[in-house]
């Protein structure tokens, strides 16, 4: 005892000086003009947690002088392409507070400090004197999640007097991580001193690996036109050579292969976290169309090689073709992933657990022919292998039917880029990740807006990211498209992007002005937008005021009757999974119905009506719904 007390205050003394080696110097406020605009730019963006400035602080090898101290994973076998690996520390003398476990990959990241990058972290709001880590870790945990941890209820004698009484006693605690296949080979790193003031214990022995690096996984569907004949695959392999898909009665394809590398990812007056610190190889992105299929019909495929292996064999359907009679889409924005073992990671978007478990009940009943995510799509922002986890959530859902998308801020902002608003949100992808493993039926690189029609829809998807005022190559595009729709074969008109035109917590004026009055020239229907994080029902809006209101059926449900058309409806969809923003009390004479809860919304389109109910994916209640009808 009297060993393990000693420990503890040679510990809490090294932690508070370890603190303020991490306070800024008074040097650290002269920077240059173009560096200091940067740091007030990015502050508010990533300081948002302890975890996040993760690689902002000072790191110091811990003087500890206990050589019993261990961490090791329970099984040292291979990695599966998916599982939970348990990590023990052991020879704990003291267990504290402020012990926690890291998640490193590739394992031979530099887990020291990197004198020669201290300035490449200022542009994320650093002023600290040395960043911790030359690579993020993937994620973290504090041991104390163990219960049995802070307590020491887990214990072995580390050493044994002559007459056999044991003289010194550890501790012993464990933590869990659900890893995913992310192809490079991880380590597990024990730290002290919390995610504020960290020093390393010890690390691993030898590094853990992937049974197969080159496994095929991650298979996600999207639609290539309004056929519906033909239907795109995308997923992702540790092997560059080319593999097929094989579907249907016997056929099939083979994958087209691509990557990015660091040096494609954006930067500025020093290096983003993109291509930087975030940085995390993504493989090799494989696509191939499957072609000769039917509208609306079931198929069955699977993926990969003789050489790398084969995927399950997966069923499918597709959706229903333009113009035909009716449509069932689910559409949402802003959901992002959240881990599965409750560990800290960069970014985390609370509500997305349950609104992929909800649409994917949705999905396997069969009543949902495609989806919608319009922007904010995995909330990488810079750290890439978010995006090996953002794509294994959604595998269930996005393997069995069309996942479009829309790009969002978080996939394509950043300074001085070509992106229409300046902000870093993107953490330097700039668009280049997101189009690569979400290829949609766009015009080229780096413009991606497009259009399709499933069932009795037009959607007309568009960037709100990308210049969309009159003279620009969009605005043209926008106003073509909306005026070529059929409505005899296509009667609904959806427009969606990302940013709102209307949201009661304030939306981009000029944005509205240019755009809104193409959409009622073109009799557009309903507008869906996300980035506003909760659900927002308009009346039949334009310049904002109502120029039509809903009446009730005989269901109570707002109806809006759009055979004589005065203004499109519009709605907020970015409840999905960031953290949700509140409403204030006063309400703008527009705003109909505004829910700040976690949730998605399902639609069903006939000719004659369109149907949209909001759906609570905590409750499974629907907690808005309106019709628009039109005969």
């Amino acid at each position: 005892m009297e060993q393990r007390s000693t420990h503890h205050v040679y510990k809490l003394s090294f932690i508070l000086f370890i603190f303020c080696l991490a306070i800024p110097s008074s040097s650290s406020f002269e920077l240059q003009p173009s560096v200091a605009d940067s740091t007030y730019l990015h502050l508010n963006y990533t300081a948002i947690s302890d975890f996040r400035v993760l690689n902002r602080r000072t790191l110091i090898q811990c003087p500890d002088d206990n050589p019993y101290l261990r961490i090791n994973v329970t099984d040292n076998a291979d990695l599966s392409d998916d599982q939970f690996v348990t990590v023990n520390v052991s020879g704990v003398l003291v267990p504290s507070e402020s012990d926690w476990v890291a998640m490193i990959s590739p394992s031979y990241s530099n887990v020291t400090t990197c004198l020669e990058s201290e300035a490449y972290y200022i542009q994320t709001g650093d002023t600290s004197t040395l960043p911790l880590l030359c690579h993020y870790p993937v994620k973290a945990k504090y041991v104390s999640s163990d219960p049995d941890y802070l307590s020491c209820k887990n214990t072995e004698c580390q050493k044994y007097s002559n007459n056999g009484d044991c003289e010194v006693t550890t501790c012993i605690g464990s933590v869990s991580f659900h890893v995913v296949n992310i192809r490079t080979d991880i380590e597990f790193v024990f730290f002290t001193g919390g995610f504020s003031t960290p020093c390393i214990l010890t690390r691993t022995d030898a590094p853990l690996k992937f049974s197969n690096p080159n496994s095929p996984l991650y298979g996600h569907l999207s639609s290539i036109d309004s056929t519906a004949t033909s239907m795109r695959l995308t997923w992702i392999s540790g092997d560059k050579e080319p593999q097929q898909v094989e579907y249907g009665d016997g056929k099939s394809q083979t994958s087209e292969v691509t990557t990015f590398s660091a040096d494609d990812m954006c930067s500025s007056v020093v290096p983003s976290p993109a291509k930087d610190f975030g940085w995390h190889d993504p493989g090799y992105i494989h696509t191939a169309v499957m072609t000769g299929l039917q509208a609306s019909t079931a198929f069955k495929y699977k993926y990969g090689s003789d050489a790398v292996g084969w995927s399950d064999e997966i069923e499918f359907r597709t959706p229903p073709a333009g113009g035909s009679d009716e449509v069932k889409f689910l559409v949402f924005g802003d959901m992002g992933k959240a881990p599965l073992d409750s560990s800290a990671e960069h970014y985390i978007q609370p509500g997305s657990i349950s609104v992929i478990k909800a649409m994917t009940e949705e999905v396997e009943s069969g009543n949902v022919d495609s989806i919608f995510h319009i922007g904010d799509i995995s909330y990488a922002t810079g750290f890439l292998v978010e995006w090996d986890f953002f794509l294994h959530l959604i595998t269930p859902l996005a393997s069995q039917v069309t996942y479009m998308t829309a790009i969002g801020n978080h996939e394509r902002d950043y300074v001085d880029s070509g992106s229409w608003y300046a902000g870093p949100d993107s953490g330097g992808e700039c668009g280049v990740p997101y189009e690569t493993y979400f290829p949609m039926p766009t015009p080229a690189k780096d413009k991606p807006w497009y259009s399709i029609e499933q069932g009795s829809v037009h959607f007309t998807v568009i960037s709100t990211e990308h210049d969309w005022t009159e003279q620009s190559e969009q605005y043209q595009w926008m106003k073509t498209d909306m005026g070529s729709v059929d409505r005899s074969k296509t009667p609904w008109l959806i427009f969606t992007g990302h940013r709102p035109m209307y949201s009661s917590l304030g939306a981009d004026d000029q944005f509205l002005k240019v755009v809104e009055p193409l959409l009622l020239d073109n009799k557009v229907d309903l507008v869906l937008f996300g980035h506003v994080h909760n659900y927002e029902r308009t009346c039949s809006v334009y310049n904002s005021e109502c120029l039509a209101m809903p009446t009730k059926d005989g269901n109570g449900i707002d109806t809006y009757d759009n055979s004589n058309y005065t203004a499109p409806v519009q709605a907020i969809v970015g409840m999905a999974g960031f953290s949700l923003d509140k409403f204030s009390d006063d309400a703008p004479s527009w705003s109909l119905k505004r829910i700040s809860e976690f949730g998605y919304v399902r639609a069903h389109a006939t000719k004659d009506e369109l149907n949209l109910e909001f759906v609570n994916s905590d409750t499974k209640d629907v907690d808005d719904s309106f019709i628009i009808t039109k005969k």
